[in-house]
C-alpha cells in the first residue's frame, strides 16, 4: 500500500473575500474571538479567559506579581503524545491590571478543556470616583484574512493545525478546539476527506456564547487515491484537553500472498 508521505496545510488560506471569522483559529465559526480576553465584571472583579489547548487540567501554574501586584503570570506545558514532531508546547504570559490605582488581592483559577479562566479580585490603592477599566493585554480578537500565531507559545507549535505522516504509512493530525470536551465532537469520513464539527456546550457565564468549530482535512492529493482511500484505513479520533486528535492507520493485511 502506498502511504501518506506528506501533509499539506491549506487551512490558513481564506475561502472567501471576508476572510476568517476569528483570526486566532481558522476553524472557529462562532463564539468569543481571540487567544485571550480580560474584562471588568459588574462586581468590579476581572474575568480572564486564556486559550491553552493541549494543557491538562492540573498542569497550569499561576502567581500574582509579588512586587507590583498588578498582573498574574501563567505558564503551562502540553501533554506529549509522541506524534507531533515539534514535541510539547510551552506557554507563558501575563494578564491583569493596566492601571496604577488598583492591586490584585486574589485569584480564582480553573483549567478545563484547554481554556484557563481566572477571576481576579482587586482593591483600590488610590482614591478616585471613576470605575477603572484599564486591563492588559488589550483585546485583539477579530475577523480577517490572516491566521495569527499563538502569542503565548514560547516553544512548539503556534498554529491551530498540524498534520504529520506516521511511520506505518498513516497520517496524524491535530486541531486546536479550546473549550470542547470529548463528547462534543463529530467526525465524518468519506473516501478522501475527514470532516469535523466541535461545539463548546458548557461555557462560562462570563462568555457571550459557546464556540463552534467546523473544518475538514482533504487527503485526495496524496498518491494513489484507490490505495489511500480513507475507508480502507482504521481511523480513531478524540478530543484531549481542547485538541482534536485523529489517527489514520493502515489496516493489517490479513490476506495471503500468491507466490
Amino acid at each position: 500500500m502506498v502511504g501518506f508521505t506528506t501533509c499539506i496545510d491549506i487551512s490558513t488560506l481564506p475561502t472567501d473575500m471576508e476572510g476568517f471569522y476569528a483570526t486566532n483559529n481558522q476553524f472557529q465559526k462562532r463564539g468569543p474571538k481571540g487567544f485571550i480576553q480580560v474584562k471588568v465584571l459588574d462586581d468590579d472583579k476581572l474575568y480572564v479567559r486564556v486559550d491553552l489547548p493541549g494543557v491538562p487540567d492540573d498542569a497550569v501554574h499561576h502567581r500574582v506579581d509579588a512586587v507590583r501586584q498588578k498582573v498574574v503570570f501563567f505558564s503551562a506545558v502540553t501533554f506529549n503524545d509522541g506524534y507531533e514532531k515539534q514535541g510539547v508546547r510551552e506557554y507563558s504570559g501575563t494578564a491583569g491590571l493596566g492601571c496604577d490605582c488598583c492591586e490584585i488581592t486574589g485569584v480564582e483559577a480553573k483549567m478545563k478543556n484547554g481554556v484557563l479562566r481566572m477571576i481576579l479580585s482587586r482593591v483600590k490603592v488610590k482614591d478616585h470616583d471613576n470605575k477603572c477599566t484599564h486591563t492588559v493585554p488589550p483585546f485583539t480578537g477579530k475577523s480577517g484574512g490572516r491566521v495569527e500565531e499563538h502569542p503565548f507559545v514560547v516553544k512548539g507549535r503556534k498554529r491551530a493545525f498540524v498534520g504529520e505522516p506516521t511511520a506505518d504509512g498513516g497520517l496524524f493530525f491535530a486541531v486546536d478546539v479550546p473549550g470542547v470536551g470529548d463528547g462534543d465532537v463529530e467526525v465524518l469520513v468519506n473516501e478522501s476527506e475527514i470532516k469535523f464539527t466541535a461545539e463548546v456546550k458548557n461555557f462560562s457565564e462570563h462568555d457571550e456564547s459557546g464556540r463552534l468549530y467546523l473544518g475538514s482535512v482533504d487527503t485526495s492529493w496524496s498518491g494513489d487515491s484507490a490505495a489511500n482511500s480513507l475507508l480502507s484505513h482504521n481511523i480513531t479520533g478524540a478530543v484531549n484537553f481542547g485538541v482534536l486528535k485523529v489517527l489514520i492507520s493502515p489496516r493489517p493485511n490479513t490476506g495471503g500472498t500468491n507466490e
